[in-house]
């Protein structure tokens, strides 16, 4: 394990940014627009302006919240084995989503993506090790009306074993999707117990500013005792100052903002310190996820995050790259590390193009091998006597070799992480294969893993009942033809 997080402020850093935040709260406040929330605010002692909807919070009310904050966030799954508990099984690694478009597998066109596209990625994404939670990766166009997140979370859930993980847009989908929680756990309380549908929302647009309607889930669901995070997404010169630390200090304050909401709603409901900050290129005011500016702010909110004792994570190896070229590689693989380095448990990294705006199947099978090499490094190197091999190397001697030893072929595969994308044969084999590139082999593996059967499907009786509950339902079927 990594015994030593790497850090980029010190002790008194930490401290004053999170005075200088209280201080936001106290004496600028935010623009609240949710009369709901305004109300808790009110009713906990925080002054509400009536008329603007400025809501300033003391620091005292966000110090007595911070008492309880609790230290673990647990992602439920259909099939108990999958479930994910922050930080102790950590780096959990989660599907980047809601992106509008895909890039099809046979065409290689972008493309809306739809429906079935759901299930198919909820089939890949429940065979790839790497990922331990799908977020919904993208929009379905074809959904019916009234239908729109039934349209997302029907083939997400009936395709995937692990925690899903997506968002509604109103509280008539949020109710919806509850109601497909109940029965497909077989009632209500059932749910309750296991709660496998993870809500996800970013309920303060920066600056200082709590919307109406995701506001109203997340009171909502931590009322009601389930699982809801939120994510804070600053952007240095647009929504933040054109400053690292101003940007830090800016989504840090928002983040308390939350966090006391959610503690004054139930206190003890577990939290994840979850971000997307970011620097804007302003030279054309693109927006820039996949800059080394965006692992910095990480690397900083994690550190936060350990003074609050939470965990962390967030948005972080997105690309802004439009292929699976050597810019998406290396934006994810930098990022990612940083964050991995920093001690972050939550990366929301897998399987989009072009700032989140497309999903590539190809992409994903490249980000669960990143994935895959996150976990292997922070595993870190097991320190033991045992581990030392002193007697081993005292029998090989100089000049011997370890190739025919039994300890090798025991330990080979622990020690070694066996890419199925990476390339490591000679360039001669490799010509002899096509001289095929990452994205080449990636995208086959994914094929590979489309034809095969869906381990995943709910039972036919369970979808016939789901079916009739909801009529004109989309089908939710992974097919893949070549």
């Amino acid at each position: 394990m990594i015994k030593q997080f790497a850090n980029l402020l010190t002790q008194d850093e930490v401290v004053n940014v999170h005075e200088a935040s209280l201080e936001i709260l106290e004496n600028v406040g935010l623009l609240v627009r949710n009369e709901k929330a305004r109300q808790i605010f009110k009713r906990h002692g925080c002054q509400v302006d009536s008329q603007t909807a400025i809501v300033k919070i003391p620091r005292r009310i966000v110090e007595e919240c911070r008492k309880s904050f609790v230290p673990r966030y647990t992602f439920t799954a259909r099939d108990p084995k999958y479930d994910k508990v922050l930080p102790d099984d950590s780096p959990v690694i989660v599907t980047a989503s809601s992106a509008p478009n895909i890039i099809d597998p046979k065409t290689g066109e972008e493309r809306r993506a739809t429906s079935t596209d759901i299930a198919n990625i909820a089939h890949l994404i429940n065979e790839l090790p790497g990922y331990d939670v799908f977020s919904i990766s993208t929009l379905a166009e074809d959904a019916p009306e009234g239908q729109f997140s039934l349209s997302r979370f029907y083939p997400a859930l009936k395709n995937c074993l692990k925690p899903v993980r997506s968002n509604t847009p109103n509280m008539h989908d949020l109710k919806q999707v509850l109601e497909l929680g109940a029965l497909i756990a077989g009632s209500e309380e059932a749910y309750r117990e296991r709660p496998f549908i993870n809500h996800h929302y970013c309920p303060v647009v920066s600056p200082l500013t709590m919307d109406v309607e995701s506001t109203e889930a997340v009171i909502y669901l931590v009322e009601q005792g389930l699982p809801v995070y939120g994510t804070i997404v600053p952007n240095a010169g647009m929504t933040a100052p054109m400053s690292l630390l101003g940007t830090l200090v800016l989504g840090n304050a928002e983040f308390l903002a939350l966090a006391t909401l959610i503690q004054l709603i139930r206190p003890g409901a577990p939290l994840i310190y979850a971000v997307l900050s970011t620097v804007a290129d302003m030279r054309s005011g693109a927006y820039a996820p996949g800059a080394i500016e965006t692992a910095i702010l990480q690397v900083a909110h994690t550190q936060m995050a350990r003074f609050y004792n939470v965990p962390s994570g967030g948005y972080i190896g997105l690309t802004n790259a439009h292929v699976n070229d050597a810019q998406s590689g290396y934006e994810t693989g930098m990022l990612t590390t940083a964050a991995l380095l920093a001690g972050a448990d939550l990366f929301n990294m897998g399987g989009l193009l072009s700032s989140l705006m497309a999903f590539d199947y190809a992409k994903a099978v490249i980000d669960n091998e990143i994935a895959l090499m996150l976990k292997q490094l922070k595993c870190g190197i097991p320190f033991s006597k045992e581990e030392m091999c002193i007697d081993l190397i005292a029998e090989v001697g100089p000049g011997g070799t370890y190739m025919d030893k039994v300890h090798t072929l025991k330990n080979m595969r622990k020690v070694a992480l066996f890419p199925k994308v990476a390339t490591r044969e000679t360039r001669g084999r490799w010509e002899e294969d096509g001289r095929k590139d990452a994205h080449q082999r990636a995208l086959q593996e994914a094929i590979n893993i489309l034809k095969k059967e869906n381990p995943a499907v709910f039972p036919p009786e369970l979808d016939s009942k789901i079916r009739a509950h909801f009529p004109g339902l989309v089908p939710g079927e992974a097919v893949f033809n070549d």
